[in-house]
């Protein structure tokens, strides 16, 4: 039984091969008459309109698939560029950023190095601004061996003010422009001098200047540092830059004048600062301070010589 299947399906196969090569056979036959070719040219040209059209829809969809691609590869490249471009402007500020601070850090650095006395680098970490307080804080205290009446300079010898009072950690700096802020300034020409007092629109007043003194726009005024009888001194040491006068008001009337100065430092802008720690200004220690030596009182009784002695004015 086996057999006989096996044998049909030979013929079979043998049957479809042979089949396979009559028609081959036709084909070529066929396809060598010209009538035959003349057919096959005309159905060809026939649909070759819908073959170009298709043709060219195929390839607008290709131009189209590749154009999407091609902007969603921009896309990402764009993104891409993007992300640099904000880290390089980040990395540019930061970097702006460390040469200004350097720059600020460096001056103080150079004014340190020229001044004749001990000083300490602070940070600013707090303003106070009010219709009636113009102050800072600072970020070191007694800690650092810093005390209230301490004097606190910027760049360039410029003054800033004094320390109000001191926290173990910390300092309020009392500003120049503070209403309650008076100096005493010394015109840098005529040497004329005169009190430098706050007040709430940034600019200081020069009040109490003599009248005869030349002063001009743009001249600048520095402490006078006066030193008066008996040990008493200025609060703040000599040559220190207060600022430059941008007006001046005279009558002709009056025996003074009165300057307005731009602050030497910009005082709503400070971040780092010097503050002198060993000029003693204001009044002497009280062991040091003169006594009165008038034999009638009870001071007369103290050896003499061995404190100052302030003389009485003579009675009338």
């Amino acid at each position: 039984m086996t057999a006989v299947l096996a044998t049909k399906t030979v013929r079979r196969r043998a049957v479809a091969y042979i089949a396979l090569l009559v028609a081959s056979l036709v084909l070529v036959t066929v396809s060598s008459n010209p009538l035959v070719r003349d057919i096959q040219n005309g159905v060809a040209f026939a649909f070759k309109p819908v073959q170009v059209a298709v043709g060219s829809i195929a390839r607008d969809v290709s131009s189209i698939a590749t154009t999407i691609a091609e902007i969603d590869r921009l896309r990402q490249e764009n993104a891409e560029l993007r992300q640099e471009n904000d880290r390089l402007e980040a990395e540019s500020r930061s970097a702006a950023e460390l040469r200004r601070e350097n720059e600020q850090l460096t001056g103080l650095l150079q004014l340190r190095n020229g001044l004749a006395y001990q000083t300490l680098a602070v940070s600013v970490i707090a303003r106070e601004s009010s219709e009636a307080r113009r102050a800072i804080v600072i970020d070191r205290g007694s800690d650092d061996g810093l005390a209230a009446g301490m004097v606190v300079i910027a760049g360039g010898g410029a003054l800033v003010g004094r320390i109000a009072d001191v926290g173990p950690s910390f300092a309020h700096v009392v500003l120049i422009s503070d209403a309650t802020s008076t100096v005493i300034g010394q015109l840098l020409s005529s040497t004329a001098t005169g009190k430098v007092i706050g007040q709430l629109g940034g600019a200081l007043v020069m009040q109490d200047v003599d009248a005869a003194a030349k002063v001009t726009n743009g001249e600048e005024v520095f402490t006078a540092g006066i030193e008066l009888q008996g040990g008493i001194r200025s609060p703040y040491p000599k040559g220190l830059l207060i600022g430059q006068v941008i007006d001046v008001r005279r009558d002709a009337n009056d025996v003074v004048q009165t300057g307005f100065l731009e602050p030497g430092a910009a005082l709503d802008r400070l971040e780092y600062l010097l503050v002198i720690t060993d000029y003693d200004g204001g009044l002497p220690s009280p062991d040091e301070q003169p006594i009165n030596c008038d034999p009638e009182g009870d001071a007369g009784i103290l050896p003499e010589g061995e404190q100052p002695c302030i003389v009485p004015t003579p009675k009338p």
